[in-house]
């Protein structure tokens, strides 16, 4: 017997302490609020929203140069990248077939002028022979007719004629802008084709000085869009530099995919460098609103939710509290707040302004300059509220 106590002692007296240390573990350990809560105080600074979308770099006015007629390339005068001049030549059509159909029209035209001519001459006779009663009033409105027929058919050979000059005169491409060559889509000894469209030969960016992107904002964001409103963005190209820009138009036709409504908004922007080239991406940050020395709150401070919190209290939550209101009458957000009070959390309603998505603006209410918020709860899980918090002791976080 004194064995088979011996060995239940030795086995069983460390699998006690082992137990009682899980068990001890195991079991919620209460934390120093001070310790269990991370805090951060109310401060005065500048707060600047922006609403954020990516866009295309390209050129303000963007010439698309075609053909009117149709035929052999013989003379290419421009490439990519070349600086031409309002007139300048820049490609030349074979005009063989042209100028003989020219010539074609113009033998036309001096046939009809001879056509013309005879019948002047037989009209005249007509008529003075009609004075002495040789010829009946047929045989003269015949002459007269036969005078007008001649005079329609010479202004029909001047039209041809004049359409066949200007199909030569378009057979020599002449650029319709100042500007740079961005693209060229023909080589010499191409045929181009103008029978159902016209193709385009080159496209001319006419000042890359001056650009623009076009960008696309959702519905909820565009209503904050102004003309004139500063914008700022980066390029791939210069990741380390920051270009300005200012909006130029807020576009109204909307554009709806997959139920997203988007408005297209124009950037203006100035290129002086000749840096930024067409058909580049964008980053726009465009700024709707700023504002100094305001009260600001930490935005986990405004997500941040306990568990076991008390009902909010403060500004539009108690009797005689009104929510702020903006310049345009409209009733400012509201966002809620935790302060430490006796070890717990309390929820303090506040209203809030501009955010710059790591910051807010509150308008008034209970929070004063140098007041600590809290931000986080450090408990884990079993700690916080009797083990029913989420990983990490903190709630989902919530927008406000």
């Amino acid at each position: 017997m004194n064995a088979k106590i011996k060995k239940i002692l030795m086995w069983g007296v460390p699998l006690l302490v082992i137990g009682g240390g899980i068990v001890w573990w195991m079991m919620p350990k209460q934390i120093a609020p001070d310790v269990r809560y991370a805090t951060a105080a109310i401060e005065r600074g500048s707060i600047t929203q922006t609403v954020a979308a990516n866009g295309t770099l390209n050129p303000v006015v963007l010439v698309n140069v075609g053909t009117q007629v149709s035929g052999t390339v013989s003379k290419l005068l421009v490439d990519f990248n070349d600086q031409v001049k309002e007139g300048d030549v820049l490609l030349e059509i074979d005009p063989v077939l042209l100028r003989s159909q020219l010539q074609e029209s113009e033998a036309s035209r001096a046939s009809a002028q001879a056509s013309l001519d005879l019948a002047q001459a037989n009209e005249k006779r007509m008529r003075d022979l009609y004075a002495k009663e040789f010829v009946s009033r047929q045989e003269l409105d015949s002459a007269v007719q036969s005078l007008k027929a001649a005079e329609a058919q010479l202004v029909s050979a001047n039209a041809r004629a004049e359409h066949d000059r200007a199909n030569l005169d378009y057979a020599v491409i002449r650029s319709p802008v100042s500007g740079v060559v961005v693209s060229r889509s023909v080589d010499i000894g191409q045929t181009v084709a103008a029978s159902f469209q016209t193709p385009t030969l080159f496209t001319i960016a006419q000042d890359l000085a001056h650009m623009q992107i076009n960008t696309s904002y959702a519905e909820a964001d565009v209503g904050s869009i102004r003309v004139g409103q500063p914008a700022t963005f980066r390029v791939d190209a210069f990741p380390n530099r920051v270009f300005k820009g200012e909006v130029h138009q807020v576009r109204l036709n909307p554009t709806t995919t997959q139920n997203v409504v988007t408005y297209d908004v124009v950037i203006s922007v100035d290129n002086p460098e000749l840096i930024l080239l067409p058909g580049m991406t964008a980053y726009v940050s465009i700024t709707v609103a700023q504002k100094d020395d305001v009260l600001v709150a930490p935005n986990a401070a405004l997500r941040f939710r306990p568990l076991d919190a008390a009902p909010p209290t403060g500004a539009g939550g108690g009797a005689g509290q009104r929510p702020a209101r903006g310049k345009g009458g409209e009733v400012a957000p509201m966002g809620t707040v935790y302060v430490l009070e006796n070890g717990q959390p309390k929820a303090l309603r506040v209203p809030v302004g501009i955010t710059d998505n790591r910051v807010t603006e509150v308008l008034d209410g209970d929070l004063k300059q140098g007041m600590n918020i809290i931000v986080e709860d450090r408990a884990p899980p079993k700690a916080a509220a009797g083990g029913a918090a989420p990983p990490g002791g903190r709630s989902p976080m919530r927008l406000f």
